[in-house]
């Protein structure tokens, strides 16, 4: 099996944005590279960027770990825990976990999701 590179993750090319989902009030947008998926189709990993508002998160069902490349954000767990993080912040988001994401600049980030 060979390897797989994005070259630069924090310039790659990801696809056309459309609205975030979960965007509170709206307006947000969202692009993503998935760059790799197990053949289970149970762990990813990929490159996200999303522009500022907030959004509403839920990992149900699967953990996620992410290195921020670019932007601000400030996390908000549900249970009040509020965490700021930036440019080389790693950002662990266990299964179970909900909260908000307040995307002060725009966020690209290195995502690997595994589904439990």
């Amino acid at each position: 099996m060979n390897s797989i590179v994005v070259p630069d993750a924090s310039t790659a090319d990801l696809g056309p944005f459309a609205a975030k989902p979960t965007s509170v009030g709206g307006g947000q947008q969202e692009a993503a590279l998935e760059a790799w998926t197990s053949d289970d189709g149970r762990t990813t990993a990929g490159v996200w960027e999303c522009t500022p508002g907030t959004f509403t998160a839920v990992r149900d069902g699967y953990h996620e770990v992410c290195q921020i490349l670019s932007g601000r954000a400030t996390i908000v767990g549900r249970d009040g825990t509020t965490q700021e993080v930036g440019p080389g912040s790693t950002l662990v988001m266990p299964a179970g976990w909900q909260g908000e994401w307040h995307v002060h600049e725009t966020v690209r980030k290195t995502y690997v999701t595994t589904r439990l």
